[in-house]
């Protein structure tokens, strides 16, 4: 990934061409995931504080459920708080974009880049996730209140309910699924639409324009990629949150790298040809 040429120069931002879309393979996204626990392991005090701060956002959000009686809410709201994981690991993108440029690498360089990727859209693309939660939320409620009525089960006959009886099990189903339709929905939109907005000097529809064009152009590879996110955001659930605080991290970076070998410019597409 050497040849892919740098889109701001010491952390300047620079008008760049039109983003292009590349096709890539399945072991690129292996290459992406060793890459980005390369990164993780050269500043891990970027990751683990940008997944420690994802991971105690998630364990507040379900204590706040549990405790005002929303317990049903606990699942989809771990689950969905996948969807704002993209604008969190904004912080991460940096950090990989200077280990790769050989840039200093600072705290105040990495906010200095968060904020300005809010002044390039990003807080648009932001708003946009959270709106997505918001709607996964309100889907869940309803799911909740069509198959148990409003004042259903408490939390442990809910449990077995959905483990033991047609109704819960066709409940979990219907869940999770219509919960996969909507995150993949947000990957299409968000996969290299947030690095992007940091990295480039792109508009937000721009950047959902072009996220949408890769997974189209990748879509075998990026169901994959969404289904590696997915098993490894599973994994970190069962642990009560805590792998987040290293899957975020690694994801992130890993995405960062998956970004740059997607999009490239005209002109590197053209290097890259012959």
């Amino acid at each position: 990934m050497a040849d892919v040429l740098p889109s701001r120069v010491a952390g300047e931002q620079v008008p760049m061409p039109a983003p292009v879309v590349r096709q890539i393979s399945k072991s690129d996204l292996k290459t992406a995931l060793i890459y980005g626990w390369n990164d993780f392991k050269a500043a891990p005090q970027y990751g683990l504080f940008f997944g420690l701060l994802y991971a105690t956002g998630g364990w507040a959000i379900i204590l706040l459920a549990t405790v005002s009686g929303f317990y049903y809410l606990a699942y989809p709201l771990a689950a969905g708080f996948a969807l704002i994981a993209p604008f969190v690991a904004a912080g991460i993108y940096e950090v990989s974009r200077r280990l790769e440029l050989e840039l200093p690498l600072g705290w105040s360089e990495v906010i200095e880049a968060i904020k300005g990727g809010g002044r390039r859209d990003l807080g648009w693309m932001a708003l946009v996730t959270t709106f997505t939660f918001f709607i996964w939320i309100d889907i869940a409620i309803f799911l909740y209140a069509m198959f148990f009525g409003m004042k259903g089960p408490g939390p442990w006959v809910l449990i077995s309910e959905i483990l033991t009886t047609s109704n819960g099990l066709m409940f979990f189903l219907t869940g999770n699924v219509i919960g996969a339709m909507i995150a993949f929905a947000v990957f299409s939109l968000t996969v290299v639409s947030f690095p992007l907005l940091l990295d480039r000097d792109v508009d937000f529809v721009t950047a959902m324009i072009t996220s949408v064009r890769a997974v189209k152009a990748n879509l075998v590879c990026m169901i994959y990629w969404a289904i590696t996110i997915a098993l490894l955001t599973a994994v970190s659930l069962l642990t009560g949150l805590l792998g987040l605080i290293i899957v975020l991290p690694w994801l992130g970076h890993a995405s960062w790298h998956v970004y740059r070998l997607v999009v490239v410019t005209k002109a590197e597409r053209q290097a890259r040809d012959l």
